[in-house]
């Protein structure tokens, strides 16, 4: 599949399952010269292959409609992360839920599920709340994303990186059930796998 069309059509599906809503949430992937990019203001359930934002090596918008305001938290995980493939980042439900009830300093996720931790990580980092679209907020995403593939944003959504935009997807949802397992959970005696385990899975 052309990847203008794998973008649409797995952020379709994100949308038509409500991982987003709206206009929000957006997701890049490196090509060639640079980086394909969903526009600003964009439905991910409504989005046109031919105006897809074309970006080039140094995030400068080259062709398409005007990317994303979110192009510094991209390119602050792709400089982290140089193996990253693709960036997906959403709005859902539970993990923007969970990302209010973050206390700093500690751990939002516990290692509940294998699938958690394989696609992304025993501890997901949290980064402290900035306007959307802020420059600010990059050192701390870069500083974050060196930990792991997953970047919980407090009072806003989720960064989620991948080899290819498919392992992106996928683990941006693996990230989002989890954290309605950890919802559901929440003032429960947790059993979550234990040191052992995770290091096997790692």
């Amino acid at each position: 599949m052309d990847t203008r069309d794998q973008v649409v059509a797995l952020a379709g599906s994100l949308f038509d399952r409500g991982y987003s809503v709206g206009s929000a949430g957006n997701i890049s992937v490196r090509i060639p010269g640079g980086y394909l990019m969903t526009p600003t203001n964009s439905s991910l359930g409504r989005l046109d292959p031919a105006r897809l934002s074309v970006l080039d090596e140094d995030f400068v918008h080259t062709a398409g409609d005007p990317p994303s305001k979110e192009i510094p938290m991209h390119k602050a995980v792709y400089e982290a992360r140089p193996d990253t493939g693709a960036l997906v980042h959403l709005h859902s439900t539970h993990v923007t839920a969970l990302s209010c009830l973050w206390v700093p300093g500690e751990p939002l996720i516990p290692p509940l599920t294998p699938y958690f931790v394989m696609r992304v990580g025993a501890d997901v980092p949290v980064v402290p709340y900035f306007r959307p679209g802020s420059a600010d907020v990059v050192d701390e995403i870069r500083d974050a994303a060196r930990r792991g593939p997953a970047v919980i944003l407090a009072h806003h959504g989720s960064l989620v990186a991948g080899s290819s935009l498919v392992a992106a997807v996928n683990a941006a949802e693996e990230l989002e059930v989890t954290a309605q397992l950890a919802l559901l959970l929440r003032g429960s005696q947790l059993r979550t796998l234990d040191a052992e385990q995770v290091a096997e899975l790692l």
